[in-house]
């Protein structure tokens, strides 16, 4: 397996594929990456190179991904709650931030029903 960014990408996948298993690379910038390295995106993983591995390497380097990214989108959330923005008071609560309705659905973001006593009548 390959190491990118400390990530481990498949060896069996096309590299276009396998560079979306790093956080914060999706298809289109893993195309503009291969692109940027002259590199086939149907390639195998297992097929390149090692001085096409350095070369993807240097490519992603560009991009702020993986930690980096990581810390930036937390700091960003955490700076919402600190000013009391309407965004940061729905992460407070756990609740859906970006404008979804919550009366129905949003079960992932609130959580299992709670069980609310004798409410069959």
């Amino acid at each position: 397996m390959a190491r990118i960014k400390g990530v481990d990408i498949p060896n069996n996948k096309r590299v276009e594929i396998s560079l979306t298993y790093i956080y914060g690379i999706g298809r289109s910038l893993s195309n503009k990456i291969l692109a940027d390295a002259k590199i086939d995106p149907n390639k195998r993983v297992s097929q390149l190179s090692n001085d096409e591995l350095n070369l993807i390497r240097d490519e992603v380097n560009k991009y702020m991904t993986e930690g980096d990214l990581r810390r930036e989108v937390n700091m960003n959330i955490k700076t919402k709650m600190e000013i009391n923005s309407y965004q940061g008071s729905r992460h407070r609560k756990g609740l859906p931030v970006r404008g979804q309705r919550t009366n129905r659905n949003a079960r992932t973001r609130k959580g299992r029903g709670k069980v609310v006593a004798n409410k069959k009548k």
